[in-house]
């Protein structure tokens, strides 16, 4: 049996390759730019794999409607990273971890992929720890130093050698035979060994009989005296006795000091004094191998440093000479620093000049942008005069087609209705241009002058609410209404996540954000519809209703407002959080929209209610929005941000995303807030400032961040879709998440991810800070609160830069990248408990045993460079030195901030919930949104395309029509009273009222006569009982006005009296009665009529709008705010249907209605249709 949506579009995929893109925008000389597209494929993404995450799920599906992967063998779940987490845990089996109430299998799999993680912590941890205090003592265990180890000879006077060992003669008595200080004054440090009285017990190497061992020791003399070894026998007493001292230092030699003494050598590093040898054999041995080898050193390295080390190990009776001459020649040693102490000093070096780079280079690049390079970003636009692509048109020619050549939406070609045939030979206007669609007749041109746009673009401020109170929700609203941007150009868009009551609330959220708007009562009442959800089971199905209207704030802004209602499906009509999907479901509703409008895909009944009410609202299609300002419900904006962000997003296409300053509001509440005002301020004007001159800014903050939605490129020839990009939302829509990785990037931190998703898929493109746009919030002002809420910041900060970590075409090279900056900060945020520990030792230990050299003073000069540089970016920065005393605030606390959290934080790796931050009344914890005894077919969320919704809602009003006219042929005119409410009665009546059969639970028909009915509201958005939507383009006549006739007062007031007619859509070419164009008065000193449609008034053509132009100020408010008190209803225009019998049968004739072509062929898809009718 056929299921109810059989006949719905289908999704594709293939393995062709993209086909070849064409220019749009032709560049050059002569004439102005046309529009030339190749034929393309509408969805890009269906054909291109996306960058897979580190653990990417088993399958992964671009169509919602996809069926779920297959479940895999137990070893075909295996992979590098589970066999990992299990030899880790090894020692934890599943039944021991059953034991300790760990019974779900991935719930098991999650606390070993958390034990993993922590190991892993604790390793870089440990490795951080001994490269800092440990690997100086294990390379150079003397002391790291030379310094330590040798004294340099001819630099310290009043010394001298013995044995290779610095002597101190300072306090020496003088001898008679031996003056120490002359000696010490001729040469200080020179060797004296062979003055002292030896025997061969004294060493015990030479065991040889050759001349190098057994020459005599006292049978030489020095240059002061004749005597032979005048001083005692070497020893500790002989040493008291004289009151010379032994410094435990090694005389140290360079290589030249030992080339320039006539009969020094080296061995192995030893320093030799062979003139006592040589004093006692003058002239060669013969067949002493030694003898002759030093003499050749001796006599063949005259200049040179006289290594005979290698000449002295080619032999083995060379070699074994070695250990005697070290013993009974020594004079000391190479004055050269050791191997090991090199390496360590290498490397303590290197880290300091690296560390202190990064620390000096992040505060000069901080004060770089906060000083020269912001202001620059929020001037206020320059050459929009410009022409450039529409925003009518598709991204790549996602709309092409034979019939469509300039790629631009269905929704916006009204004059593009082709004649078709039906059976019974009648022709029919095809539904899908119908002129009903359009508000105020938007340009259908692919090109557009950047004027009618003007300086401010077209923004949704997208407001995510889920258990906050009153004050906070009105609070923020209120705030983005009162900013100094025109309501025409911007839109609070409010997700409510549930049908959820705060705790210690009275009301639920929704029922706030709600009675805080002024609703257009032509919506009426709206109907659950319903979309593809972010969860998994059941839970992937969810149902919203869209509330549409006005928000007035305190200073009299009339701001257009939406506010989307997630109310869950009747099966969770008895749960504590029916709807619920989270905040990521919250964005994605918008995502998914503006992605289905920018690519005109298939869109979900939401999707389309929400269309209509945005086009109504705001006078233009949902594609003329170019940016999305995303704000949580508990900030407030200051009255400039808006613009400021706005400003930015001008000043740079490659700007894709920008977040302003995040300030707290309850600095003073408590100390757990007084703890967070500098932590606050440094991340923003230091680190994000940092990482803005890259355009890297690796968390733009969810409640305060600005995204652009699509860019022209810099040819203007094209656009190209940013937020929206199918790849962007696929990622972050992901329901099936597997592994603790994955769950740690899409269920905590949100914000963060979205980043890092841009980031990846446009490295080229910015991220950035802005200063001059600022906000305030609410920060936690309890403990429990602070802690749940860093849980989640900081598990999320690891993961995410685990993902940018891998992303190599990032802004730089090397140690000048963002992705070195990236890695930097993985491992910092890692170690942050090990620092804090290391920091208090190095604080400690510096008091006990202050520094005495540079090298012991480089861990201080670092500490403090860390600190004290963040406290001059503040000075320098707000000239307030009450930061100065939050900065002391947040040192005290640097042990909660860099050891307390991130432990807690490691420890609960496997914790999804969001804890304290956001309680509901009556809930015990939080859950993940899934459920698991449920499986999702995607069958039940119906996806068309626009112009198959647009379809089925015209055959729905005229199906409504029909019927409305059969019940008045039997029951009368009054059955529904004067008029329906949907601008479809015979006459027009003075006050306007919503009768049963126009609920908005859809049409009176029944679902086996419209299948779609049910899933389309059943208001009428033209309906002309209301005002018109307001004119949002700036229009600019093409045509003269200058002998159009002006009419008078009384005039003017018959004309309002009496009504206006429209008529239907004419053919482009046809003429005007410039008669007929006359503009009121009203409207010339308000703004122009739009130039883009035309209309057919009795074969007369007129210019102007479907509908009459309310008045509005020079910047295109909403006419409630200018031309009526608040609080008083619109000025109301007369019935838009045939006011007299001449001009209904005059329309009948012509085959028209009220609100369009009336056809004889109701199932609206047109005479080639060779399916089941309706």
């Amino acid at each position: 049996m056929p299921g109810k949506y059989d006949d719905a579009p289908l999704p594709f995929t293939s393995t062709a390759p993209l086909p070849t893109r064409r220019q749009t925008l032709k560049s050059g000389g002569g004439g102005g730019g046309t529009l030339k597209r190749g034929k393309t494929l509408t969805r890009p993404e269906r054909h291109v794999a996306p960058v897979p995450l580190i653990a990417p799920p088993p399958t992964q599906s671009f169509s919602p409607s996809s069926p779920l992967p297959e479940s895999r063998s137990f070893m075909g779940d295996l992979d590098w990273w589970r066999l990992w987490s299990y030899a880790t845990t090894w020692w934890a089996p599943p039944v021991v971890l059953k034991w300790f109430g760990i019974k779900e299998k991935q719930s098991r799999q999650a606390w070993r992929e958390k034990v993993t993680l922590c190991w892993i912590a604790i390793l870089l941890g440990g490795i951080v720890g001994f490269v800092t205090m440990g690997l100086q003592k294990a390379l150079c265990p003397d002391g790291g130093n030379a310094g330590y180890l040798y004294e340099r000879l001819g630099e310290n006077e009043l010394t001298l050698s013995i044995s290779g060992y610095v002597f101190n003669i300072s306090t020496s008595k003088t001898q008679e035979t031996v003056d120490f200080y002359a000696l010490s004054k001729q040469m200080p440090g020179q060797d004296i060994t062979n003055l002292f009285q030896r025997t061969a017990s004294d060493y015990p190497q030479c065991t040889s009989t050759a001349k190098y061992a057994s020459t005599p020791y006292c049978n030489s003399t020095t240059t002061t005296t004749n005597s032979s070894c005048p001083l005692a026998k070497l020893g500790d007493s002989t040493y008291s006795t004289l009151a010379i001292q032994n410094t435990s230092k090694i005389e140290g030699y360079s290589w030249e000091q030992v080339a320039a003494l006539e009969d020094y050598l080296v061995i192995d590093g030893m320093v030799l004094n062979m003139k006592p040898y040589l004093d006692a054999n003058p002239t060669a041995i013969s067949g002493d191998e030694v003898d002759k080898a030093i003499r050749q050193v001796l006599n063949n390295q005259p200049t040179s440093g006289k290594d005979a080390t290698r000449l002295f190990y080619h032999r083995k009776a060379m070699q074994d000479s070695i250990p005697c001459m070290q013993a009974r020649y020594a004079a000391g040693r190479i004055d050269k620093v050791a191997p090991g102490c090199f390496v360590a000093s290498l490397f303590l070096y290197t880290s300091l000049g690296v560390i202190l780079g990064v620390v000096l280079v992040r505060f000069a690049m901080a004060c770089i942008f906060n000083w020269f390079m912001s202001a620059k970003l929020v001037r206020p636009p320059k050459d929009l005069a410009r022409t450039a692509i529409s925003p009518a048109v598709m991204p790549e020619g996602a709309n092409m087609s034979v019939h469509n050549r300039t790629g631009t939406a269905p929704w916006s070609n009204p004059n593009n209705s082709s004649k078709q045939k039906l059976k019974n030979g009648k022709k029919i206007n095809g539904l899908n241009t119908s002129s009903t669609t359009l508000v105020n007749n938007q340009s259908t041109e692919p090109l557009i002058s950047l004027a009618k746009i003007g300086a401010e673009l077209f923004t949704v401020c997208l407001v995510t609410c889920y258990s906050e109170g009153e004050d906070s929700v009105k609070g923020t609203i209120d705030s983005i209404a009162s900013t100094n941007y025109s309501d025409s150009r911007k839109l609070i868009w409010v997700v409510c996540d549930g049908m959820i009551t705060g705790h210690g609330e009275k009301v639920s959220t929704p029922d706030i954000c709600v009675s805080l708007m002024d609703a257009d009562p032509r919506f009426g009442n709206p109907m659950p519809m319903g979309y593809i959800a972010v969860g998994s089971g059941a839970k992937r199905e969810n149902r919203a209703m869209v509330y549409a209207g006005h928000y007035v704030s305190k200073n009299g802004h009339r701001t257009p407002t939406i506010v989307v209602v997630k109310c869950g499906m009747p099966s969770e009509a008895r749960d504590k959080k029916p709807g619920n999907r989270g905040k990521r479901d919250s964005q994605l509703i918008l995502m998914n929209f503006f992605s289905r409008v920018t690519y005109n895909d298939r869109m979900s009944p939401l999707d389309f209610d929400i269309f209509r009410k945005v086009q109504t609202l705001m006078g233009v299609t949902p594609d003329y929005f170019e940016t999305c300002l995303m704000v949580d419900a508990d900030t407030k904006i200051y009255p400039d941000s808006l613009r400021y962000l706005v400003n930015c997003m001008h000043q740079d296409n490659m700007i894709m995303g920008v977040c302003g300053e995040t300030r707290i509001a309850n600095k003073r509440q408590s100390w757990v807030t007084a703890i967070q005002v500098y932590e606050y301020f440094i991340s923003h004007h230091h680190v994000k400032a940092f990482e803005s001159v890259f355009g890297g800014v690796t968390c733009l903050p969810g409640c305060f961040s600005m995204y652009r939605i699509k860019a022209r490129k810099d040819t203007d020839n094209d656009w190209v879709p940013i937020l929206v990009k199918p790849e962007i939302v696929s990622e972050y829509s992901q329901s099936e998440v597997h592994t603790l990785h994955q769950k740690n990037l899409l269920l905590l931190g949100e914000d963060r991810f979205l980043s890092t998703i841009m980031l990846r898929t446009f490295p080229r493109r910015k991220n950035i800070f802005l200063p001059q746009a600022k906000c305030r919030t609410v920060a936690p002002d309890t403990f429990s609160v602070l802690l749940s809420q860093r849980r989640r910041w900081i598990n999320s900060t690891v993961h995410n830069l685990m993902e940018l970590v891998r992303v190599r075409n990032l802004c730089g090279t090397f140690c000048f990248s963002m992705q070195f900056v990236v890695f930097m900060d993985l491992v910092g945020t890692v170690v942050l408990p090990i620092a804090i520990c290391l920091t208090g030792a190095l604080i400690i230990n510096s008091i006990i045993d202050p520094p005495n050299s540079f090298q012991e003073a480089i861990p201080l000069m670092l500490l403090g460079a860390v600190l004290g540089l963040p406290a001059i970016l503040i000075l320098i920065t707000t000239r307030k030195v009450i930061y100065i005393a939050w900065m002391i605030c947040y040192l005290f606390a640097l042990p909660i901030w860099n050891f307390v959290l991130p432990v807690y934080s490691f420890w609960h790796f496997d914790d999804f919930s969001w804890g304290e931050t956001r309680r509901v009344e009556g809930e015990v914890r939080s859950k993940a949104h899934d459920d698991k005894t449920a499986v999702f077919d995607g069958t039940t969320v119906p996806l068309r395309r626009w112009e198959d919704w647009e379809k089925s809602r015209l055959r729905k009003l005229r199906r409504d029509e029909k019927k409305r006219r059969e019940m008045e042929r039997q029951f009368g005119a009054g059955f529904h009273g004067d008029n329906d409410g949907l601008g479809l009665g015979p006459t027009p009546r003075a006050a306007w009222t919503r009768s049963d059969y126009e609920s908005d639970s859809g049409s009176v028909f029944g679902s086996e006569e419209d299948v779609w009915g049910a899933e389309i509201g059943g208001y009428n958005e033209n309906n002309p009982a209301f005002p018109p939507p307001p004119i949002a383009l700036s229009q600019q006549s093409h045509h003269d006005h200058s002998q159009g006739q002006t009419l008078g007062q009384d005039e003017m007031a018959a004309i309002l009296d009496s009504g206006f007619d429209d008529g239907p859509p004419h053919p482009p070419q046809s003429s005007f009665r410039n008669e007929r164009n006359v503009p009121s008065p009203l409207h010339r000193h308000q703004h122009d009529y739009s130039p883009q449609m035309r209309y057919q008034t009795n074969g007369d053509y007129i210019s102007g709008p479907k509908t009459p132009d309310m008045p509005t100020t020079g910047d295109s408010v909403s006419s409630s705010i200018e031309s009526r008190p608040q609080g008083s209803g619109h000025a109301k225009k007369r019935s838009g249907g045939v006011n007299n019998q001449k001009a209904r049968a005059q329309a009948q004739a012509q085959n028209y209605g009220p609100l369009g072509p009336l056809e004889d062929d109701d199932t609206g898809w047109g005479g080639d249709f060779k399916g089941r009718r309706l």
